[in-house]
């Protein structure tokens, strides 16, 4: 389930950047052709990323302002701002993974395709996140 968990959160980043970039984008259907090629995912895990995000955005844009505050997000690069997005939701609405889970994914996700430097930005501003309640 782990490993068909990352692909999901591969496609809602594909899909999420595309929705970016694209004024218009038909979400859905961005999200099935980002699956096809990823093998097996969980349609439905990804599904609901995707809905969140899109639906809690500008939570979720503020809560990533008041954490990385030297960073706007028209400031980050693409595949970090999109990786905080899903990582944000996951920690504050999702609640099915533990948060070192959550984070641990998200590294992985900008390592393999961001650069180093995304990965310790962005488990810097989901750790600041997640440790925010205590």
């Amino acid at each position: 389930m782990a490993r068909r968990r990352h692909l999901s959160r591969i496609a809602v980043l594909q899909t999420l950047f595309e929705w970016e970039r694209r004024e218009g984008t038909d979400v859905s259907a961005s999200l099935q052709s980002n699956t096809k090629d990823l093998g097996d995912i969980d349609k439905e895990f990804a599904e609901d990323i995707l809905r969140g995000v899109i639906e809690k955005k500008t939570e979720l844009w503020d809560l990533m302002k008041k954490h990385a505050p030297q960073w706007s997000p028209d400031r980050m690069d693409p595949i970090s701002r999109c990786l905080l997005l899903i990582g944000t939701y996951e920690l504050e609405y999702a609640h099915d993974a533990p948060p070192a889970v959550v984070i641990n994914e998200a590294i992985e996700i900008a390592k393999e395709y961001a650069t180093d430097e995304s990965g310790k930005f962005v488990n810097g501003v989901l750790n600041a996140i997640a440790h925010r309640k205590k």
